[in-house]
């Protein structure tokens, strides 16, 4: 598994069609990312395949340039080249796979890099969370870009950057307070 900065780069042109679409669709852009450097963003709640067209249109919005994991069998198929060119890296989440280490030597390789995970690592709601991302932002020592999406105001966004303490415990507390407004 290879994870690097995707090639595709979103021209003023793209973000107003994102603009454009988002609106359409009755959908609104709040927060702005970092002004530059390497991070991790974290989208929840994901409970619904539309997560995935919302955290695109808002990084094509912002133009920005992600990598996302999303489990290898969405990769099989017709549309598997269409994941990837869009940034996507398969990983096989039933075997262990050094994903946290592959993704902190990423962040050494690629200072720009930014990495995309949903911390429920599933659509399915689960009182549990993965810390994978917790894991990979701590030792990269890169922030966690808080972004949601708000079914009930129709807000697709990026909260504020967090930086991790070394405290797991509390930094995971802190997190999920952020994202207990937009839990449905």
């Amino acid at each position: 598994m290879t994870i690097r900065p995707t090639r595709i780069t979103a021209g003023p042109r793209l973000a107003a069609l994102s603009d454009w679409l988002l609106a359409r669709a009755g959908w609104r852009c709040a927060g702005a990312p970092p002004a530059r450097g390497g991070w991790v963003a974290i989208g929840a709640p994901h409970t619904s395949n539309w997560d995935f067209c919302l955290m695109l249109a808002l990084a094509l919005r912002h133009r920005l340039r992600v990598v996302w994991l999303g489990k290898h069998s969405l990769f099989r198929g017709p549309l598997g080249w269409l994941l990837r060119w869009l940034g996507g890296v398969p990983v096989d989440r039933t075997r262990a796979n050094g994903l946290v280490d592959t993704a902190v030597e990423a962040f050494r390789t690629h200072e720009d890099l930014i990495l995309v995970l949903a911390p429920e690592g599933t659509r399915a709601r689960g009182a549990c969370w993965k810390t994978g991302f917790w894991r990979i932002a701590d030792a990269a020592g890169v922030p966690i870009v808080l972004g949601y999406v708000d079914w009930r105001r129709r807000i697709v966004g990026l909260g504020p950057a967090f930086v991790t303490t070394g405290d797991m415990d509390a930094d995971l507390a802190a997190i999920r307070a952020f994202y207990r407004p937009y839990e449905r």
